[in-house]
């Protein structure tokens, strides 16, 4: 089941309009938390809303959002003055422009929404509008108000939806030169740049995410067991930073590592069987529990019978 919308609106490209809904593209959900104890008692720890000078605790109808022009002074704004200033962006996406999608600066891009038709009319306008993107090839750039804020969104298409993704202002992104300038000007060689280059190509491949493994995520996962069980939790020797003396010879050393790796079997998948997991570690972590609760079969009404 698809998450709540987090906004539901219009879709508009010049006289083109659609209802639509915006999903997350993302979450953390999956991940481990931690709540916090207080280590004496075990017990967790609740947060308190609290006047800063008198330390009484204040409801949430009283507090109000306010602007500090100076120390300790403040310019009080409303829910409702808020809602005065609502945008047009605040129900509508206006499709403003198209651009190339090379032409978006990676250090804009801020996360990812799915875009769909909300409810049974509009799917006529919103493929129109879905298939000119993709066969322009371009990035629709629209405004959306999420959070009391208006945003800068990418469309594009993907599959039967659009992927919008949210863009930072020019005043968010910091320059470069703040951090690039001291950098010493230094002069590859083209045999240290051919030895990288070599290492290019035999560490070459295609991106796929499920090739990659959340290692931290699986180390939590390992400590909970643990420490469940029992166990001492002893620290781990860390690797050892090696220091580079002769910058050459490191790149020669990398080439061949790079053979030989190319050259090892693959590794088998340490995936364990559905139901292996529950049985040997009292935790899987949250998305491993998830995968194995949907593999489970369903038992038929016969069967819960005679249960």
């Amino acid at each position: 089941m698809a998450p709540r919308a987090n906004w539901k609106g219009f879709l508009r490209l010049s006289l083109v309009t659609c209802p639509v809904a915006l999903y997350p593209a993302t979450s953390e959900s999956e991940k481990i938390s931690f709540n916090q104890l207080n280590r004496q008692t075990g017990h967790r720890i609740k947060y308190l809303k609290v006047d800063a000078d008198t330390g009484d605790e204040v409801p949430n109808e009283d507090i109000v959002k306010g602007y500090e022009l100076e120390k300790g002074q403040f310019i009080e704004v409303t829910k409702e003055e808020l809602e005065e200033i609502a945008l047009e962006s605040t129900r509508t996406i206006e499709i403003d422009e198209f651009v190339d999608k090379s032409d978006i600066d990676p250090r804009y891009l801020i996360r990812p929404y799915y875009l769909r038709p909300d409810g049974k009319v509009g799917h006529d306008a919103f493929a129109v509008i879905r298939e000119t993107i993709r066969e322009m090839n371009k990035v629709a750039i629209g405004r959306v108000v999420l959070t009391n804020r208006e945003h800068i969104i990418a469309l594009e298409p993907m599959d039967k939806g659009l992927v919008g993704t949210l863009l930072r202002y020019p005043y968010e992104v910091r320059s470069e030169q703040e951090y690039f300038d001291e950098i010493q000007d230094v002069k590859v060689t083209k045999d240290m740049l051919d030895l990288a280059k070599h290492i290019v190509i035999q560490k070459a491949g295609n991106f796929d995410p499920e090739k990659f493994e959340d290692h931290y995520e699986s180390a939590l996962v390992e400590l909970i067991n643990e420490k469940r069980a029992g166990k001492v939790i002893r620290p781990k020797e860390r690797p050892k930073g090696e220091n580079v003396v002769d910058l050459m010879d490191a790149l020669r050393k990398s080439v061949g590592g790079a053979a030989a790796e190319q050259k090892k079997p693959a590794k088998k998948s340490k995936k364990a069987f559905a139901g292996q997991k529950e049985m040997l570690m009292p935790i899987a972590g949250k998305k491993q529990a998830k995968e194995t609760k949907a593999k489970r079969p369903v038992a038929t009404k016969s069967q819960r019978r005679s249960a």
